[in-house]
């Protein structure tokens, strides 16, 4: 089993910045790509940023790219997502997750952990 734990979201004004953080735990030797998805009040949850296990590879929602930027420490077994120029629209709760397959995927159906999220909220 792998148990993350994500930390670091909050309350930030349109234009503002955000960083996640989630810390892996358990058997992380398991662990390959790393993600984060967010889920919105009403709707479904939806992928935001992938990360292949080397951090060579990312791969982003079109709605984020060139906003934010997903890294991961492999020593410390951490994971980040930078935000800046957050939009209301940005407003949900995010998850951190991992599978043990090496391709980043955009269905959540594809990966085997997640985090128990964290709210980020962005006022206009």
């Amino acid at each position: 089993q792998v148990q993350l734990v994500e930390s670091g979201g909050g309350l930030v004004q349109a234009g503002g910045s955000l960083r996640l953080s989630c810390a892996a735990s358990g058997r992380t030797a398991s662990i390959s790509v790393m993600g984060w998805f967010r889920q919105a009040s009403g709707k479904e949850r939806e992928f935001v940023a992938g990360i292949s296990p080397s951090g060579t590879n990312t791969r982003y929602a079109d709605s984020v790219k060139g906003r934010f930027t997903i890294s991961r420490d492999n020593a410390k077994n951490l994971v980040y997502l930078q935000m800046n120029s957050l939009k209301p629209e940005d407003t949900a709760v995010y998850y951190c997750t991992t599978r043990t397959t090496s391709i980043i995927n955009v269905r959540s159906e594809s990966y085997d952990y997640w985090g128990q999220g964290t709210q980020v909220t962005v006022s206009s």
